[in-house]
């Protein structure tokens, strides 16, 4: 069990999302960094979809009330438990009563807690995520608040003598994409979407070489952004037709939209291009107020990055399957 004692707007349970309902209107919804969920979750030897805390909102202090173990993934924040700091991305044992403190991240924006056997709130839809929208999900449909108690699904930390203290590179680290900008720009590989060609030529490069900044009306539901407007001359808007998130639609305001975690399922605005998979976490630790720039890649450079993505997951998988066999090995002689 763990006591929430200071917590903010935005502050949800998610897993990976809920899959298979777009059809009758209902959000994928689930974490916005899938790769910090699945590496905290593979730390614990937790099951990939385990569900865990998306934290945007800062201090975010919780208590335990038993013996578990616990992974903070995602951005770059200061963590201390009764005082003591945390490695990021290394996962270490906590003992009833202890109390783990997150303050603002200097990098990122988004945070995740995981632990040992995940996040235990009802399964609405094959899913624990919350969807804030549609006010279902997760932990009462809403964000955490101070005094909420969450259940953990088999926390011990001596099951199948699980044994704690490693950790692994983040994936900025891990999988980097080497595309120079200045220091507050983030770097988005992108392929042009089905609507492209109908865009200008001028439209066209212009989307590629702007500066695009991620604005306030920004939310899980879709990054507004604002720059340079797209000629939208001779655009139409289309009958509405299925989203996913990471498409990119360009409004007639000509500033583009991006379809985030809670993206609408339909919509009719043209696409220009879609933020390929092996991105989207990079883009959901840009915040408010962070510029994008938007790099043209192909159909192959998109599964390329999604397949190195993996390999480092499954890497994660097997040297903690070494590294438990090892110590189970040890813990017997």
């Amino acid at each position: 069990m763990i006591e929430v004692l200071a917590s903010g707007a935005l502050n949800t349970v998610q897993d990976l999302g809920r899959f298979g309902y777009r059809k009758i209107g209902v959000s994928v919804a689930g974490t916005m960094d899938k790769l910090a969920l699945v590496a905290g979750n593979l730390l614990l030897g937790n099951d990939r979809n385990s569900a865990g805390i998306e934290i945007n909102i800062f201090p975010f202090r919780v208590r335990f009330l038993q013996n578990t173990g616990i992974v903070i993934t995602g951005a770059a924040c200061a963590a201390e438990l009764d005082g003591a700091s945390l490695l990021p991305w290394y996962a270490t044992s906590v003992s009833s009563g202890q109390v783990l403190m997150l303050s603002a991240p200097t990098q990122g924006c988004r945070v995740y807690l995981t632990v040992r056997g995940g996040i235990n709130v009802p399964v609405v839809l094959n899913s624990r995520s919350t969807d804030l929208k549609a006010r279902f999900g997760g932990h009462d449909g809403r964000s955490l608040q101070k005094g909420d108690q969450l259940a953990v699904l088999n926390p011990s930390i001596d099951s199948n003598g699980w044994k704690f203290d490693y950790g692994v590179e983040p994936p900025n680290v891990a999988l980097p994409f080497n595309f120079r900008t200045d220091g507050g720009t983030v770097a988005v590989r992108v392929i042009p979407a089905a609507e492209y060609e109908s865009f200008s030529e001028s439209g066209q490069a212009k989307f590629w070489s702007s500066l695009w900044r991620i604005t306030p009306n920004s939310n899980r539901q879709g990054y507004r952004l604002a720059g340079t407007a797209l000629p939208t001359e001779g655009q139409v808007e289309l009958l509405s037709h299925g989203l996913v998130p990471g498409t990119i639609q360009v409004p007639p305001s000509g500033q583009p939209i991006i379809q985030m975690s809670d993206a609408n399922t339909s919509g009719g605005y043209p696409k220009i291009g879609t933020v390929i998979e092996a991105d989207m976490w990079r883009l959901a630790q840009a915040g408010l107020g962070k510029s994008l720039q938007f790099v043209q890649v192909s159909v192959e450079d998109a599964i390329a990055a999604l397949v190195a993505e993996r390999a480092w997951l499954i890497k994660i998988e097997s040297d903690l399957a070494s590294l438990q066999a090892t110590s189970k090995n040890a813990s017997t002689r």
